[in-house]
């Protein structure tokens, strides 16, 4: 007998049993697209990071608030940022506090677009070699990280930030942490 004969449908088998257990996976909740960060339960890796909008320096301080924190990665170069920003607009206006973080960008254009778009952060840092977001594990624009008020990450979330997103992932937390405040 060719026991060679039989290996295709050994690794058909295999591959079969592959896909089934990724969707029973799926089918109970877990997200593909979710990004597990080292850094949940740890303090934002942020020792000094220049202001965008003026000459002055931010050390990790600026997460420490009586309240939660969105950071919000982005940049003029990424499509996805341009659609998100109205949202995080809205969000701002609804008293979310917001600290951006322009990634891999060039300063004046990062001012353009803050100017022409609206500016819905508390404070935006510039990372224009990408520093801290290699810090942060970020590997593209946007990421939004849920922080609380004592510079702690507690979710970090891949894509953009928009009514849907705010409401089904992000929002639950942000109000677990303002009630744990």
């Amino acid at each position: 007998m060719n026991k060679k004969r039989y290996l295709p449908l050994a690794l058909f088998c295999i591959l079969v049993i592959a896909f089934a257990v990724q969707l029973q996976r799926n089918a109970q909740g877990d997200d593909p697209k979710a990004l597990e960060s080292a850094l949940v339960g740890k303090p934002v890796p942020i020792k000094v990071a220049a202001d965008l909008l003026e000459e002055k320096q931010h050390s990790a301080d600026i997460f420490q608030q009586d309240k939660p924190i969105l950071l919000n990665v982005w940049a003029t170069w990424c499509p996805t940022c341009y659609a998100e920003h109205q949202y995080l607009n809205y969000l701002a206006q609804q008293g979310i506090t917001i600290i951006g973080l322009d990634y891999k960008d060039k300063t004046d254009k990062a001012i353009k677009w803050l100017k022409d778009l609206g500016n819905p952060y508390q404070v935006v840092l510039k990372d224009e070699k990408g520093s801290l977001g290699l810090d942060l594990g970020v590997y593209g624009a946007p990421e939004t990280f849920i922080i609380d008020g004592k510079g702690i990450i507690h979710y970090r979330h891949a894509g953009d930030v928009n009514e849907k997103v705010w409401h089904e992932k992000l929002q639950p937390i942000y109000q677990k942490l303002m009630e744990t405040k």
